[in-house]
């Protein structure tokens, strides 16, 4: 009883630190609360909270605009009329491969309406990937940037073929989100029997994009404990600029909604844009990656001549390794505003590193916030409590693993769940990442794995056997680099396999150097011996 009391003091201060706790109209909060009651924490019962409590409040503006908490409302409820009408209701899936826009947070409302299931496919995605993850998962729909038309062609037979951006509005044959909702009513829904859930895909050991879900928080406390380290305040503005379909763009734009801020999204990333758009909109948050953060602290400095960023309070990255190094040169070029956020799909956050420990420990991954728990254990799965003694991490919090869709999980030691890395604690408590515990690597905040690119590459007919390592990156954080013995004198060259890379893989799994060599160090039982591999 006493630590829920606590809690509640604790969320309750928290709130209202953050600006979420003031005067409202009465009748407003009583609909708002009962909303609420109806609907649970969701997007759906979020949105509709939010359109009550302040309809004309902006709630996004992205490249074709701005839109109100009213008008997103409506338009949501419009287009879940639509999906139920062309036969899309409650357990149904629906894939979803779009850029950071309306039309994405559109049919996240309106999917948590009918109670469908929503999978976010990335965009870097290959036409065989989208099609792999599709007869994985199951979905009863697909929806799409006019743009991603051929890849999503790959796994269009059976389903809802549904097109959200296109910069020409009706120009392909295909029918759109906007036809859809056409003469339906924008009237409030009912909730569903059943919620629906949003699966962002992550990777597994053999590098096959895998659905992760979570269950939803059963208190407001993980949010509380995330804002009580991150000062985002309720009611400002905020510039997402990674995409909402990654576990990172997704907090910001729930977080968002919960604070009843106003998001700003923009369908591609370009660092002197986005910063000179948070300084147009008045920006007191810019969320980004820690390679997009790189790139804005390497512009000249004459590219933001004239850009005011004073509103500018945060700046908060996730997603990848934030080099030392780049944390202080963005911290001495944008101020001490930088918070860095470790964790993964699985674990949701593990720790986070404020300016104070950035500038005290360039490098640190910083510390647990409150409610989570962050332990070491070594290979026979005892605890490591030394100070820079290195161990498996594992991490828990109020926010739930529930397993990959496929049924797997994730390692767990003492209701803790692996968070896939390795690292030590300083005498401080802050927790610094040493390296993966598998073979897995992070390139530019994507997943990659070095085997599925091998399998790849030795699929070709000129290549005889090849090895794919990880090695460190100045500006993605880590690469690939690729061995490759070929059959014969006229084998492959570096830019052929790069290209059947790209094209059957993802961009961003593509080596960036291939080395060819006579023969692969191996060991008495055949197997790779990657030390022996260069990765210098």
């Amino acid at each position: 009883m006493r630590e829920r009391i606590e809690e509640a003091v604790f969320v309750a201060r928290t709130f209202a630190r953050a600006g979420m706790v003031r005067p409202e109209n009465p009748l407003r909060l009583a609909k708002s609360v009962d909303l609420l009651r109806r609907w649970g924490t969701s997007i759906a019962g979020g949105y509709a909270s939010a359109a009550v409590r302040c309809p004309n409040a902006t709630a996004l503006i992205d490249d074709a605009g701005a839109l109100s908490y009213g008008e997103l409302d409506r338009k949501a409820n419009e287009l879940a009329r639509g999906l139920k009408a062309a036969g899309i209701g409650a357990g149904d899936g629906i894939a979803v491969l779009c850029r950071n826009h309306r039309y994405f947070v559109e049919v996240t409302i309106a999917a948590d309406r009918i109670g469908a299931h929503l999978i976010f496919l990335n965009t870097m995605f290959a036409a065989p990937q989208v099609s792999e993850v599709c007869d994985q998962e199951r979905p009863s729909a697909i929806v799409y940037d006019a743009e991603f038309s051929e890849t999503a062609a790959a796994a269009s037979a059976g389903r809802l073929c549904l097109v959200a951006w296109a910069e020409r509005p009706g120009s392909g044959p295909e029918r759109t989100l906007d036809q859809l909702r056409v003469g339906q009513s924008n009237a409030p829904l009912d909730p569903p029997s059943s919620p629906g859930r949003i699966i962002i895909l992550t990777s597994g050991t053999t590098g096959t994009p895998k659905g992760a879900q979570r269950e939803q928080p059963s208190s407001l406390a993980p949010a509380a404990a995330l804002l009580d380290v991150i000062p985002l305040r309720a009611r400002e503005i905020t510039l997402i600029a990674p995409p909402l379909f990654h576990s990172w763009g997704m907090a910001h734009f729930s977080l968002a909604l919960m604070l009843g801020s106003t998001i700003v999204l923009q369908r591609s990333f370009d660092p002197q844009q986005s910063l000179i758009a948070a300084a147009r909109h008045g920006a007191s948050a810019l969320v980004i990656v820690p390679v997009m953060l790189q790139r804005m602290a390497d512009l000249p400095a004459d590219a933001l001549t004239g850009v005011d960023l004073s509103r500018l309070k945060v700046i908060a990255t996730s997603g990848s390794t934030l080099p030392g190094e780049l944390a202080l040169r963005a911290m001495n070029r944008f101020g001490a505003i930088l918070y860095n956020l470790y964790g993964s799909t699985e674990v949701a956050w593990a720790t986070v590193a404020g300016p104070e420990d950035l500038l005290a420990a360039p490098g640190t991954a910083g510390r647990p916030p409150r409610g989570t728990v962050v332990e070491l254990f070594d290979q026979q799965d005892r605890p490591v409590t030394e100070v820079n003694v290195t161990g498996r991490i594992f991490v828990g919090n109020g926010l739930g693993f529930e397993g990959y869709t496929g049924g797997q999980t994730k390692q767990q030691i003492s209701g803790l769940m692996s968070a896939g890395d390795v690292g030590h604690f300083d005498s401080r408590g802050r927790l610094f990442i040493d390296g993966r515990d598998d073979e897995m690597i992070v390139s530019g905040g994507e997943n990659v794995f070095p085997r599925e690119v091998e399998d790849l590459l030795a699929d070709h007919p000129g290549v005889s056997e090849a090895a794919v390592i990880g090695v460190v990156d100045a500006q993605w954080g880590q690469r690939l680099r690729a061995f490759v013995v070929v059959r014969g004198a006229n084998g492959p060259d570096q830019a052929e396999l790069q290209e059947l890379v790209r094209d059957r893989l993802a961009r961003y799994k593509v080596p960036r150097e291939v080395l060819f060599i006579d023969e692969l160090p191996r060991n008495a039982t055949g197997k790779v011996l990657r030390r022996e591999l260069s990765s210098d």
